[in-house]
């Protein structure tokens, strides 16, 4: 072999021995979790002096990755720009000069340590009084250096540079696999557009999709698969009910993303990680009660909230029920109600159901057969497909939330919905689990694009938070913000003609005023 062929061949394993970054140490994997969370791997409290005073404060509430960034870059607060943590930059021969002008010589592993500890730079300048100083032990400063020196090179996992790993949860068999499957063809055809496109930043896009099976304890497993086994990037429309209460914290401890319509069907705790396309249940049976209050004379009552005995759909109607209450309505009853089982207390003038569509039809026969009529109102995500079965008496009686209608469908975002149906052998049904989810990869898309080839969860999150206005074609403009993870926080509001099989608006989408 030629010398000039065994130093290609040496130039591109050092080119590819580059591009795959190895694994954190121990040690290193301990800094960076003092450098993300103020952890030390001892257990014990770290404390840090902040200000000109020298105020004592725990490390976990001013973490180094607050400021600096997860990815070491820097985050300008309050008028200060942090340096950029990048170790071959501050090791330099040539020294530093920073924004301010300020030069000092190029670090070593002692003044580091300095910096950190003291709020002083190799050139013995002073940093602002806002920059911790951070009280470590000798093994807390030598994990926080060792990940420092790893920092600029420590991608999240499920990103490489030919890449970019997603995951979801569906189930494949129970009450919801029809509707896991539905998502899941959403998923895939989405993926592969993106994909024949040439990807986003010229990564391909691969998904795995894993089944949380039967309960909580099973999609616990499933859930750690995707994050720990699997190490996805970002999650995508999951579905999995079982987790509702456990998933924001499990996300938040891991800096996972996720992108889908989580709250649709009933509440999920509120996450900066979480970024939702569509309403959820809540704002959806707001929207139904602002309606009812400016537009029927429901005030005076009574009313009933019927619910399924689970306890997220107790907390949605116990948290309507106070809602309904704080807006002037009167007499408003809860009852935990099983359509197969139950018999509901009659002589309400209105009736808010919350549970599964086929016991929304028996519930409206039910009151029928009694001679009554109310007024009812639900989620079209939870009854849609149980609609066209609710006796005719109740015509123009019937009033649906619905997170978007045909007039919110523009010519390209039908056009690009019909496509993908037909690529995958999708028909209309579950319409808004399909724009859920479809809405959720246009949001991933976008957000991955801004946050460049250079790419983190930090940076995606950051990009998510910035979107405004946003158009899906299939829906209002979504908006986020600060504090802000729902993109839309109405419905409109639809009622049914029942012998004619018409729907008519009589509330289009506002944004509500209700705060969580």
């Amino acid at each position: 072999m030629s010398l000039g062929r065994v130093l290609a061949l040496i130039l591109l394993a050092g080119v590819s021995l580059g591009v795959a970054a190895l694994p954190l140490t121990d040690e290193e994997s301990a800094g960076k979790r003092l450098y993300r969370e103020g952890l030390s791997a001892s257990g014990e409290p770290i404390m840090a002096r902040v200000g000109a005073a020298d105020v004592l404060l725990p490390a976990t509430s001013l973490p180094c990755a607050n400021c600096h960034g997860a990815d070491g870059l820097g985050r300008p607060e309050g008028g200060v720009r942090p340096p950029e943590l990048n170790w071959s930059r501050l090791t330099s021969i040539h020294g530093q000069q920073q924004i301010n002008g300020r030069n000092y010589p190029a670090y070593t592993d002692s003044s580091l340590a300095r910096v950190i500890q003291q709020g002083r730079d190799p050139g013995n300048n002073r940093l602002d009084p806002s920059m911790p100083r951070f009280l470590l032990s000798m093994k807390d400063q030598r994990n926080l250096t060792a990940y420092l020196k790893r920092l600029a090179d420590d991608r999240d996992p499920g990103l490489d540079d030919q890449t970019l790993h997603l995951g979801t949860l569906l189930p494949s068999q129970g009450p919801l696999a029809e509707e896991g499957a539905t998502i899941a063809a959403v998923l895939n055809g989405s993926v592969a557009r993106i994909n024949q496109a040439g990807g986003i930043h010229g990564r391909q896009l691969r998904l795995t999709v894993a089944d949380p099976g039967p309960d909580r304890a099973s999609a616990e497993q499933a859930l750690q698969r995707l994050i720990e086994e699997e190490q996805v990037f970002a999650l995508i429309a999951p579905l999995a009910p079982a987790l509702d209460s456990e998933l924001a914290p499990r996300l938040e401890q891991s800096g996972v993303p996720l992108i889908g319509a989580m709250s649709l069907l009933g509440p999920v705790q509120a996450s900066p990680q979480i970024f939702e396309p569509l309403p959820g249940l809540r704002e959806q049976l707001i929207a139904l009660a602002d309606y009812a209050t400016a537009s029927l004379r429901v005030l005076q009552g009574p009313t009933l909230i019927a619910y399924p005995d689970d306890p997220a759909q107790m907390l949605a109607a116990q948290t309507l029920g106070r809602y309904l209450q704080e807006h002037g309505w009167e007499k408003v009853h809860l009852q935990a109600y099983d359509p197969a089982a139950d018999s509901l207390p009659l002589g309400s003038r209105s009736v808010f159901y919350l549970g599964s569509g086929g016991g929304f039809s028996r519930l409206a026969a039910g009151l029928q057969n009694a001679g009554q009529v109310p007024y009812l109102f639900a989620a079209s995500s939870q009854v849609a497909g149980d609609l066209l079965q609710v006796p005719e008496g109740f015509s123009r009686r019937v009033f649906l939330a619905y997170p978007f209608v045909p007039s919110d469908w523009t010519q390209a975002g039908r056009m690009a919905l019909t496509l993908l149906r037909e690529h995958q052998g999708l028909g209309a049904q579950h319409a808004v689990l399909q724009v859920g989810a479809y809405a959720s990869m246009l949001l991933f898309s976008e957000g991955m694009k801004q946050a460049g080839r250079d790419a983190s969860r930090e940076k995606l999150v950051a990009a998510l938070e910035g979107l405004h206005d946003f158009d899906t074609g299939l829906t209002p403009r979504l908006s986020f913000g600060p504090g802000r993870r729902l993109g839309l926080s109405g419905a409109h509001v639809v009622t049914v003609d029942l012998p004619d099989q018409r729907f008519y608006l009589v509330a289009p989408y506002k944004p509500i005023i209700a705060t969580p």
